[in-house]
């Protein structure tokens, strides 16, 4: 069994403790580029090994783990949570979750499309939410 878990592979850990909902959007981030160690794209069948960090970005966020033990299914997140450690700097985090706080541009329903004063006034406004 030690055997087994001694070659888990990483797009298999990354499913087991959760950080893509499956194993192929796990698999498609290895190939897409999106999963490092040390600088350097690792393939879908990467071999984990206890102690490696890796960074990963996942949208427009950013994470980094370290593999604290090797999980072959998934678990809960309890659970999962166990088995590494986030090492994402803060700043990381708070950049992400800012952005759920960023206003919404939106047009009524049914209010046809913008005329060009309209399409001003909202160029005017996006501006000025860049700015600050």
């Amino acid at each position: 069994m030690a055997q087994e878990l001694e070659k888990l592979r990483i797009d298999k850990y990354l499913w087991a403790i959760r950080v893509f909902k499956t194993r192929s959007l796990a698999t498609d981030a290895c190939n897409a580029g999106k999963v490092k160690l040390n600088g350097q794209n690792i393939k879908s069948s990467y071999s984990v090994k206890i102690g490696e960090t890796f960074h990963i970005q996942k949208g427009i966020e950013r994470k980094v783990i370290k593999v604290i033990d090797l999980l072959k299914q998934r678990v809960d997140a309890k659970t999962a949570v166990l088995y590494y450690q986030d090492l994402t700097p803060v700043e990381d985090t708070h950049a992400y979750k800012s952005v759920f706080h960023a206003p919404i541009l939106r047009r009524d329903r049914g209010a046809g499309r913008p005329t060009k004063k309209d399409r001003r006034e909202i160029d005017n406004l996006r501006d000025d939410l860049k700015d600050e």
